[in-house]
């Protein structure tokens, strides 16, 4: 396993996956949502169109911790398809690290589609340990098979609305919203101004090309975040922001 070390706080030796949990759990309200995205050092989000290109071994390890702090994953349904996501399952281990803390076994499992375009019959639903949400629009076709299979959560009449996204989450109990992306859906949560922290990991590679940022749209004001967390493994760095206030 890879080595992590933090270098903000400075707190000695290398981290076990509890230290690292503390570590992102400190300073976290509630309810609180949370990004975590991936980013080569000169911007890019993605290699040949996927996030997975960029993330290293140190990535995928708080990658997973992060899963074992949250309620509920919140991910676009784009996303979803791009990265080739399955059902959101954590391992014994993480079921544990949850239970430990007071969370239930799983995570929930939050999808946002404005088309229902999704697979009912995916692993994404028919191997879920908890029943999905999707979270869409009041103007988007109804898809019976979907409804048999998950949740249908209407937040806005054309587009989904972030505040009323968050508001049914937390209806639901299921405060520590953590978002995997992606990039416009990331947008649309910062121009709604919902964003409580973001774990930004910086690979050490240079890509070019036409790579888009993890943030896409228009940010009607600019958002100041605070510094609350510095972790290196190698030439990898994993950054934490958090609100300023």
């Amino acid at each position: 396993m890879v080595d992590i070390v933090s270098v903000l706080p400075d707190l000695a030796g290398d981290l076990d996956d509890i230290a690292i949990g503390d570590h992102y759990s400190s300073n976290a309200g509630s309810p609180w949502l949370r990004v975590n995205f991936v980013s080569s050092v000169d911007g890019a989000a993605t290699v040949d169109g996927k996030s997975s290109g960029l993330g290293g071994e140190a990535d995928h390890r708080v990658f997973d911790i992060l899963r074992t702090l949250c309620d509920v994953v919140l991910v676009a349904a784009g996303t979803v398809r791009t990265e080739g996501y399955g059902a959101m399952v954590l391992d014994a281990a993480a079921v544990a690290a949850r239970v430990a803390g007071g969370l239930k076994p799983q995570p929930s499992f939050a999808i946002v589609s404005g088309s229902l375009n999704l697979d009912p019959s995916s692993d994404v639903f028919a191997k879920a340990p908890v029943r999905p949400l999707v979270i869409t629009t009041e103007s988007a076709p109804r898809n019976p098979a979907l409804a048999a299979v998950a949740d249908i959560v209407t937040c806005g009449s054309t587009a989904v609305d972030p505040v009323a996204l968050v508001r049914a989450l937390v209806e639901r109990k299921l405060t520590r919203i953590h978002c995997e992306g992606g990039p416009s859906l990331f947008g649309a949560l910062l121009a709604a101004d919902v964003v409580d922290e973001l774990c930004l990991t910086v690979s050490p590679l240079l890509v070019g090309g036409d790579s888009g940022r993890i943030v896409k749209g228009d940010v009607p004001d600019v958002r100041a975040m605070s510094l609350a967390g510095i972790l290196r493994s190698e030439d990898t760095l994993l950054l934490r922001y958090v609100r300023a206030h």
